[in-house]
């Protein structure tokens, strides 16, 4: 049995997903942001728990 991982799918095929955030308190999806609040989000930077720690190791090495 072989594995095919080279899956394409067109366009037609795919199906759109829909993001949610938190937005002062609560949950609301992204598509019904105002102009404003789109390019703030659009600002934000991911949290990465490993990036973090690894900055943190190095100011604790100090």
């Amino acid at each position: 049995m072989t594995k095919d991982t080279n899956i394409q799918l067109s366009d037609s095929e795919r199906q759109p997903c829909e993001v949610w955030t938190r937005v002062m308190g609560y949950f609301r999806p992204v598509s019904e942001f105002n102009i404003g609040k789109k390019s703030e989000y659009a600002e934000r930077k991911c949290f990465s728990e490993k990036k973090a720690m690894s900055a943190f190791m190095d100011v604790a090495a100090e």
